[in-house]
């Protein structure tokens, strides 16, 4: 008889199966891998994240915005020590088997698969940096390429994005919420 564990289990196993295998359709496209691989590189540490505070706080033109980017930078950095470090090691799932050959340069990461740390930072840097600013829906455009690129070059299974995304949804809420401007 199956565990109401085993059941969500597969379920959740099903469903990212069913995921990963759509973006087969689209990988080896040249515009896609192009992408993709890029906004996976550019989320490596947070990377596009501190470049975007860095150009709200150099395009300022009132000193909350550039306390907006401060803010932005600081709680990515909580942000990264409580997933990478913290949840990763509380859940310790296995990554996504990849036997393929990858098109562009990849880093291969170290740490478990759940959940994405890519979606985290790319989510809660968002809610951070949308705050006020007319550029807003660009920091979320931006966030839905990096988590997705996550799938697009098999680093993380479907689950661990979204999960990712809503924990990264969670976090930037509550920087706002500790740390009003």
């Amino acid at each position: 008889m199956k565990t109401v564990k085993n059941l969500l289990a597969e379920a959740l196993q099903s469903m990212d199966n069913r995921i990963d295998t759509s973006f087969d359709r689209l990988r080896g496209n040249k515009i896609a891998d192009r992408l993709f691989y890029t906004a996976s590189a550019l989320g490596d540490h947070g990377l596009i994240w501190t470049q975007l505070a860095a150009v709200r706080y150099l395009r300022a033109t009132k000193r909350i915005d550039r306390k907006i980017a401060v803010r932005a930078v600081a709680v990515a950095g909580v942000e990264s020590f409580l997933v990478n470090i913290v949840m990763k090691s509380i859940f310790q799932r296995k990554r996504p088997v990849d036997n393929t050959t990858h098109p562009l340069p990849l880093r291969t990461p170290l740490t478990s698969s759940f959940p994405s740390g890519h979606s985290t930072a790319a989510m809660c840097s968002s809610v951070l940096l949308a705050q006020g600013d007319s550029w807003w829906p660009f920091y979320y455009i931006i966030a839905v390429i990096v988590a997705v690129s996550r799938i697009y070059v098999r680093k993380h299974h479907p689950s661990d994005v979204l999960g990712g995304a809503i924990i990264g949804v969670i976090l930037g809420v509550l920087g706002r919420k500790i740390h009003p401007l």
